[in-house]
């Protein structure tokens, strides 16, 4: 174990290199609103997203050192700081957010949230999310250097070190972005051939099949097969155990909360009327077993916090400068009266000022938790449950009901779910600036711009998206908000089902008690199967390169991994900036349609096409995974 007295950085702390510049400021909010919209139409459509440091670190290379020809290390690491916050931020923001919209389509009586709305509470979260992580820096990142690992954090920093093969790096990375940026076009564009192919199992009463898209392969191959695995087996367990159970038993029955007979809803009519309910509380109850079990982590490193901030180190090296004390104490203040004299999180100054606190709770729950077991694990929608339930039972006891009490409850889980998210983005991208060699208090303020033009742009992304396909739609199912309106209404009307919620609470207990991981699994219960089979086959892929290491040596092997998880961040970047891309033309009116519908030939290909163009979407990441060694060892 590293001694942390011992480390030293890439660039010395007595070493003075320019890091914010002009330069890292413009490309770094380029990234920040192109991950953070790139990510918004991910999570949208499949419940999770992906960090964006690694390959806003790659793009960044690839643009200021052999374009710009800057040879600068700790400028690239200012843009992908500032970069990677837009994914957090959008995370935080449409795992939440878009019920409102869903509210303003059932009823005519609500309105959908305005634009300035979105955007002031996401810019008070993101900012929340910085600052609380400002004084968890030292405990966390420089005293257990060597303990927590931050996975993305290091992983990011060993891209940076590698600065000589940062061409060859952001090559594979753009050529995912490039081919997925096609497909995408091909199948949900032109329509070529469906872009979800699926069969029945008549046998079983069920159905099967995928969404063939770059984006879903290449989150499974970044997940890797353990964790892609456990959400196809929840899948499994939903769409081939409990689906046929319900179908073979309930027959012509009209069981409530569905509304018609269970023989004419089919596998997904099944799905949407009771398994969504079952996942849900098995995901909420994964979520807080997660909290739970990690209470002890939480507790010591908030009082290590609390305790060793504000001491000055006696050096005043460059690397050891936070953002002061009462800056950060200010402006969670000035932030807490911001929320409450916002008109849609109608609290009081005691409320905000509760929010403030509980923001920091998980802002060092999700910090901890990153520097575990990575960004892709922080039960973020956990915490966000968590706070819906406390929130809501709160607004309904003080005698705010009606959407009234829904929207504030809703806002209320927003601010707090993306202050869990920046504070995990940050503790990352703060570990990466530790082992370089930045310094902390440039990178908290280039945070900060981040969370600022992410929480900007959120705004018109989610309208956009709104307008083009609508949220909780087969296009945009937005799952986790989906789940979050469903938790919110049925605390405040008391129509949820909870017979389903608490089969699907002793479904995680049992997964618990077997010692498997509950969130993965809970979230492939709750997810439609056509998700979990193209994550899985993502998954599959990896696991091959990491089993087949014949004739090749330890870094080799590595090497072939590292290729695949860049082009699989170049596969989710292309796709989702595509979505964003179809969404413009949807959009756009053209005589009696839309530009999308102009363009449109209505997948002539049929099921096949869909089969075959995955096949060789599939065969591109092994290729460009072996390729690039061979090419170097010419």
């Amino acid at each position: 174990m590293e001694n942390k007295k011992e480390f030293k950085p890439f660039i010395p702390a007595d070493k003075v290199v320019p890091e914010f510049t002009l330069v890292s400021l413009i490309l770094g909010i380029i990234l920040a609103v192109v991950f953070g919209a790139a990510n918004a139409y991910l999570g949208l459509r499949v419940g999770m997203t992906v960090s964006a440091s690694i390959p806003a670190a790659v793009i960044s290379m690839g643009l200021i050192r052999f374009i710009l020809r800057r040879d600068n290390i700790l400028e690239n690491n200012m843009v992908q700081t500032i970069g990677s916050a837009g994914e957090s931020l959008a995370a935080g923001a449409i795992f939440t957010l878009p019920a409102l919209f869903m509210w303003a389509e059932e009823s005519e009586a609500v309105s959908a949230p305005s634009f300035l709305e979105i955007s002031a509470i996401a810019v008070c979260g993101g900012l929340l999310g910085v600052l609380f992580m400002v004084p968890l820096r030292t405990a966390l990142i420089v005293e257990e250097h060597g303990v927590l690992p931050f996975p993305e954090g290091t992983a990011c920093a060993e891209v940076l070190l590698a600065g000589e093969s940062g061409g060859d790096k952001s090559k594979v990375v753009f050529s995912g972005l490039g081919l997925s940026a096609l497909y995408k076009f091909i199948a949900d564009g032109l329509c070529l051939f469906p872009s979800e192919v699926a069969w029945e199992v008549k046998p079983l009463r069920a159905g099967f099949g995928a969404d063939v898209l770059p984006a879903l392969a290449g989150v499974g191959y970044i997940c890797g097969k353990k964790i892609s695995s456990y959400m196809f087996a929840g899948g499994v367990l939903g769409w081939f155990v409990m689906i046929p159970l319900i179908s073979l038993f309930g027959g012509e029955s009209i069981i409530a909360p569905g509304a018609k007979p269970i023989s004419s809803l089919g596998a997904s009519g099944i799905w949407g009327s009771y398994i969504r309910y079952i996942g849900a509380g098995a995901v909420a109850a994964g979520g807080i077993i997660s909290l739970v079990k990690s209470l002890p982590t939480i507790v010591k490193t908030f009082s290590k916090a609390v305790k060793g901030f504000g001491h000055k180190d006696e050096t005043e090296l460059r690397t050891n400068k936070d953002l002061p004390l009462p800056f950060v104490m200010g402006g969670a203040l000035v932030i807490a009266l911001v929320i409450w004299l916002l008109p849609s999180v109608p609290v009081s100054l005691i409320g905000a000022l509760i929010i403030v606190i509980f923001g920091f709770f998980f802002a060092t729950v999700s910090s901890r938790m990153v520097g575990l077991v990575g960004s892709s694990n922080n039960p973020v929608s956990g915490m966000a449950i968590a706070t819906l339930l406390i929130a809501t039972a709160l607004l309904k006891a003080t005698g705010m009901t009606g959407y009234a009490g829904m929207a504030s409850s809703i806002c209320i889980g927003t601010v707090i779910c993306i202050v869990a998210a920046m504070a995990g983005d940050t503790s990352q991208d703060l570990k990466t600036g530790y082992i370089v060699g930045a310094t902390p208090m440039r990178q908290q303020i280039g945070e900060l711009i981040g969370a600022i033009a992410a929480a900007l742009a959120i705004g018109g992304v989610m309208y956009l998206l709104n307008a083009a396909w609508g949220y909780g739609t087969q296009q945009l199912p937005a799952p986790q908000a989906t789940l979050m309106k469903l938790v919110v209404e049925g605390v405040m009307g008391g129509t949820l089902p909870w017979g389903l919620v608490f089969c699907g609470i002793f479904i995680a207990v049992v997964i618990e008690v077997l010692g498997l991981p509950v969130l993965p699994i809970a979230i492939g219960l709750y997810l439609p199967i056509y998700l979990s089979v193209p994550i899985f086959i993502g998954g599959i892929i990896r696991w091959f390169f990491e089993r087949k290491k014949e004739g090749r040596s330890e870094e080799e092997s590595k090497g072939i991994i590292d290729r695949g998880v860049l082009y699989s961040s170049g596969l989710i970047a292309g796709e989702g900036l595509i979505g964003i891309l179809l969404a413009v033309f949807a959009v756009i009116p053209m005589g009696k349609g839309s530009m999308a519908d102009l363009i449109k030939l209505d997948t002539p290909l049929g099921n096949i096409g869909g089969v075959v163009f995955f096949l060789l979407l599939l065969a591109s990441i092994v290729y460009f995974s072996v390729h690039t060694k061979k090419v170097k060892g010419r």
